[in-house]
């Protein structure tokens, strides 16, 4: 088989991770267990493996020294595709087009199975060409990222408990990107260096119900749409944290002027920074302030129905120096009203603030010109969606989100969405990157 063959079958398996884990099939994640052993010989020869936490699987590869390991993480489980329109069958694994568009269709082609299937492709490939490592390579794949991280949770604790301090850590995260900033016309390297906390929300109006025939002038779903529509309207401010301000710094060199004096002048430009990026589309402006979205409402069980509780979920992403209660705070400011009331369903805080110099940077830039470019610029970023990688930071301050995909907008847009979709060059590219860094 070849490795698009072994990427397609391990597609093929719907690993849907549910946050109600009745709702999971396990039995599934069992198929993908046994779908990897048989596919990658080599590795389940060599490698030692404990299944944890239920369905997460924990690799370790022996190295030649007892220096600092290197620990590589993805997860298996992927997004439900229920309700979307997909205009293909999202676990077909369909390849269409020739040559360099020739574009592999699937749930979970970036996020993250692209990862882990290229991940285990360079261990098997650099075990069958005799490579030993010259550190333990610890692999961390989790079953359930896209809920509530339990898996990542178990494995990083289970490394504690074995005294294991790795010199990097690389999870999902950033990628090769076009046109990341004004003015930078080279692709460059999202390397996540911090990624945003975050925190779910309710917002609850509540009244004595009734017949709708009959409302009151002020009802329940009426007092929440206002809350809803401040929260919209009053935003959190904006600023640039560190990571933003090192990704400035670093891409001054590679913008057009007036733009790289701009950047490299964050200290003294933030306030007009700030701005344009906030305008400038969904992806900067997160980059800049702290978000506040409501993804789900809930009122009435009937049509005819007062609804007593009219709910409605805020999702909120926290710049690294802002903590949950912060997020409470302007939440209850910016709604003014006490008849709202605000209950947190849960959270986390933004992650610590990884460096972007020294030996583990270096490595990962190292790996990623050999392989992906040296016209590839590689920059500090914060990763603005969560990921397995903030159970890990306990390990090592040397934690990284980068997928070594270069993806084009629309590729980026149909993250948990339909038509998910990655280049078969691109992915290909991707496995030379990971055994770069095996052998880094």
């Amino acid at each position: 088989m070849t490795p698009v063959e072994r990427f397609r079958e391990l597609l093929a398996i719907p690993t849907v991770s549910h946050v109600d884990p009745a709702l999971t099939d396990t039995a599934r994640f069992d198929e993908f267990h046994a779908a990897l052993a048989r596919l990658y010989p080599l590795a389940h020869q060599h490698l030692d493996r404990d299944v944890v936490a239920g369905h997460s699987l924990l690799y370790r590869w022996r190295g030649s020294t007892t220096a600092a390991p290197l620990l590589l993480l993805a997860h298996q489980d992927v997004v439900d595709t229920a309700g979307q329109r997909w205009t293909r069958d999202p676990f077909a694994a369909v390849v269409e087009g020739e040559g360099a568009q020739a574009t592999l269709y699937a749930r979970g082609a970036i996020d993250d199975k692209g990862a882990l299937v290229a991940i285990m492709e360079a261990v098997e490939e650099s075990l069958a060409d005799g490579v030993v490592p010259r550190t333990d390579v610890w692999l961390a794949f989790g079953h359930d990222e896209e809920t509530v991280g339990t898996g990542a949770r178990a494995m990083a604790a289970v490394l504690a408990e074995r005294g294991v301090r790795p010199a990097l850590v690389l999870d999902e995260g950033g990628a090769v990107v076009d046109g990341a900033l004004p003015g930078v016309a080279a692709p460059t390297a999202m390397i996540g260096v911090a990624e945003r906390g975050t925190a779910t929300f309710e917002l609850i109006a509540r009244e004595a119900g009734g017949h709708a025939s009959t409302p009151p002038a002020f009802p329940a779903t009426a007092r929440l749409a206002r809350a809803i529509d401040r929260v919209r309207r009053r935003p959190f401010p904006r600023r640039l944290v560190p990571p933003v301000r090192a990704m400035l710094a670093t891409a001054a060199a590679h913008a057009t002027e007036p733009l790289g004096t701009l950047f490299r002048r964050s200290a003294v430009t933030a306030p007009a920074l700030t701005a344009v990026f906030a305008a400038l589309g969904p992806e900067t402006n997160a980059l800049v302030r702290t978000t506040a979205v409501v993804t789900r409402l809930e009122g009435s069980a009937g049509d005819n129905v007062l609804a007593t509780t009219a709910r409605a979920t805020v999702n909120v992403r926290m710049l690294p120096g802002e903590t949950i209660s912060d997020a409470a705070v302007h939440l209850r400011r910016a709604i003014a009203d006490p008849l709202i009331d605000i209950e947190l369903r849960h959270g986390g805080d933004p992650s610590t603030v990884s460096p972007w110099r020294g030996p583990a940077w270096r490595r990962l830039s190292a790996a990623v010109g050999e392989t992906l470019g040296d016209d590839v610029v590689p920059l500090p970023y914060l990763q603005l969606g969560a990921s397995d990688s903030r159970f890990y930071t306990g390990l090592t301050e040397h934690v990284y989100r980068f997928a070594p995909f270069h993806l084009t907008r629309a590729e980026r847009d149909a993250l948990h969405a339909p038509d998910e979709r990655i280049r078969v060059e691109v992915w290909l590219r991707g496995i030379r990157f990971y055994r770069a860094l095996l052998a880094s």
